[in-house]
């Protein structure tokens, strides 16, 4: 009897998860405006630095905002660190040691990466940490730490 029970309960579980799935609503995406460009400043692709790194932002066609701050025409950076591919669209860019969030409206950070060679790319997002539409994403450069 249990093991019926059990198996009813995950039965409804899957069903129910699909059913709520299909009802989530899109997260709204905040248009970007033409020619908005976001870029590292520094250091320069293929630089070879030591395993502190320090990382400046650029922005053109656009403002810094912190998280949480809906202002027309701002977002906020995020650094990609060896991120093959970018963020799902539509979707809180995540948080974690490959993501990093600079939501208090950071434009430069010092950055610990271990020796070998790594990627770097910024991607601006909305208030919510959603990208833009379109994306407002940087070349990708390549560093060599040593």
């Amino acid at each position: 009897m249990k093991r019926i029970l059990l198996a009813l309960a995950l039965a409804l579980a899957a069903v129910t998860g699909a059913v709520f799935a299909a009802d989530t609503p899109a997260l709204p995406v905040t248009k970007s405006p033409a020619g908005a460009e976001v870029y590292i400043i520094s250091p320069k692709d293929g630089a070879t630095v030591g395993q502190e790194v320090t990382v400046s932002f650029g922005l053109k066609g656009m403002g810094v905002a912190p998280a949480g701050v809906k202002k027309e025409g701002t977002g906020h950076h995020h650094l990609l660190i060896d991120v093959t591919d970018l963020p799902a669209a539509g979707q809180p860019i995540p948080k974690d040691d490959t993501h990093v969030h600079f939501g208090n409206g950071q434009t430069e950070t010092t950055i610990k990466l271990k020796p070998g060679t790594h990627t770097l790319q910024l991607e601006l997002a909305d208030e919510n940490h959603i990208p833009f539409d379109p994306a407002v994403v940087s070349k990708k450069i390549t560093v060599h730490v040593k």
